[in-house]
């Protein structure tokens, strides 16, 4: 056995970032549930309330991902490599502020109705938020639940090239059935915006195989 494993087994792990991950977890999945609401609004006003609410979830998102980098900065020993603790924390943000992005597009440009495949990419957002929150609560027990953690990240993986497909789908129709000019830009913005939120998914989930790699 290698000296750092021995010495390993004598280190207690610092284990004060696994619930601040689950809170960022859970604040990404409110932000996530907001997003669907608004998604289905067709009320102007609606929509910006719902905004605004993602707004407070985002800022929520940062007090948090600056608690870790605090905890970070003060720890002697980590549960996992400090830049990936760091990556990750990032990443989580990065994804929550893709929530907001799209919530701002839709809130500025109001579309005349509520979009069927639109509606159905925040559903798979709100999927992937859901799945987030199973993951950090294995982070507790990384190193046993490994594979369980990298099968959950597979799960991201495959809702975001369903996603792509769906983002596809309605932009070909977007293209094709929608006269109005100034209405196609501002649907085509709002789709994009969505589907950048997928892709900011599967890069998180990215990082979190790689710690689970590292782990097992």
């Amino acid at each position: 056995m290698k000296i750092d494993n021995f010495l390993q087994l004598f280190v207690v792990k610092e284990k004060r970032f696994f619930p601040l991950f689950i809170q960022a977890a859970e604040n990404i999945d409110k932000a996530a549930d907001l997003l669907l609401e608004q998604a289905k609004s067709d009320n102007p006003d609606q929509r910006r309330m719902l905004a605004h609410r993602i707004k407070e979830r985002e800022t929520e998102g940062d007090t948090i991902t600056k608690k870790i980098v605090e905890e970070l900065m003060a720890a002697y020993v980590t549960p996992f490599d400090r830049d990936d603790i760091h990556e990750l924390a990032e990443s989580l943000d990065t994804f929550l502020d893709t929530i907001r992005d799209s919530s701002k597009q839709i809130a500025m440009y109001q579309p005349k109705e509520p979009s069927r495949k639109l509606i159905e990419i925040a559903e798979y957002i709100k999927q992937d938020a859901v799945l987030f929150i199973e993951i950090t609560k294995k982070f507790d027990n990384m190193r046993k639940e490994a594979k369980e953690v990298d099968d959950l990240c597979d799960k991201i993986k495959e809702i975001e090239h369903i996603v792509d497909d769906v983002f596809e789908s309605y932009m070909s129709n977007l293209f094709e059935f929608e006269k109005d000019a100034i209405e196609l830009t501002k649907k085509k913005n709002i789709a994009q915006a969505l589907e950048d939120i997928s892709d900011k998914a599967k890069s998180t989930a990215k990082v979190i195989r790689s710690i689970a790699v590292k782990m097992s």
